[in-house]
């Protein structure tokens, strides 16, 4: 193979699997180069996803080590990706009423969700998640492609409990912006104590839900690294967890606004002291 064959190979294994560490004699091997030929070629990849904004190619030492493609976009690039998930839903035909905007062709679309789990990885990757968790139903594609992105599983909180997964942890918790009292379970074999999980869902008005997710994890002995949630209300200003972020910001929604009040959160802005909105 010429050199540009082997590098189109490269870019589709490391693509097809982010975070995964593959080891150099396995890549040389498959691709029938020495692994002198195999750095140089990985050296191209690495400057062209730094060039471009587009990931970060990690180089594992070690008997056992390798390199990983991480999906991590540049500041630019992550603050390009919120603007143009802020335009896609700001028109006015997605007002619902009680102060929330449809979102679900945008959370179901194979490509914002990538995109979307993308800029959660980008953000959390720091933390160091082992998994990433969500609630049914809407989170569940961000947070696949978050966990994608990370190289790490997902869990699925349920809203009921499921004999098929065996013996489950189960709380109950107050929605916050309705007023009644949810149940949320995880299966027992899902987690292991001391995991370190990110939680992702899709929208947060008053925290609810994510406290709620926050005290299972809590119940089975699960550190909650950090909180994501694609929209976040502006008001009340006061939720229910405090440290968290969201990519977007809702303002007072009316029902006859000719455009959603959508703007990226002010950490992807750059404004200084902003821990949540």
């Amino acid at each position: 193979m010429t050199r540009g064959e082997r590098v189109a190979i490269l870019l589709q294994r490391l693509m097809d699997r982010p975070g995964w560490l593959w080891s150099l004699a396995e890549l040389g091997t498959d691709l029938g180069v020495a692994k002198s030929t195999l750095s140089e070629d990985l050296a191209a990849v690495r400057r062209a996803f730094a060039a471009q904004g587009r990931g970060v190619l990690q180089s594992v030492p070690g008997p056992v080590g390798g390199v990983r493609y991480l999906p991590l976009l540049s500041a630019e690039r992550l603050r390009a990706a919120v603007e143009q998930l802020a335009e896609v839903l700001s028109p006015s035909d997605r007002i619902l009423p009680g102060g929330f905007i449809f979102m679900s062709d945008v959370l179901f679309s194979p490509y914002w969700s990538a995109l979307i789990g993308q800029c959660f990885a980008s953000a959390f990757l720091p933390q160091a998640p082992d998994v990433v968790v969500t609630v049914e139903t809407k989170g569940i594609p961000i947070a696949l492609m978050t966990a994608r992105a990370l190289g790490v599983p997902m869990v699925l909180l349920r809203r009921d409990v499921r004999v098929t997964e065996g013996s489950s942890v189960s709380i109950n918790y107050l929605s916050a912006s309705s007023g009644t009292i949810h149940t949320m379970s995880v299966p027992r074999r899902a987690l292991r104590t001391g995991m370190r999980a990110l939680v992702v869902d899709d929208f947060m008005k008053a925290g609810g839900t994510a406290a709620g997710m926050l005290r299972l994890l809590q119940e089975v002995g699960v550190q909650a690294a950090a909180v994501g949630v694609v929209v976040a209300t502006a008001l009340p200003a006061h939720k229910r967890v405090q440290e968290y972020r969201s990519l977007l910001t809702l303002g007072q929604v009316r029902e006859d606004a000719p455009r959603v009040p959508l703007y990226p959160a002010r950490w992807i802005s750059g404004e200084p002291d902003s821990k949540g909105v």
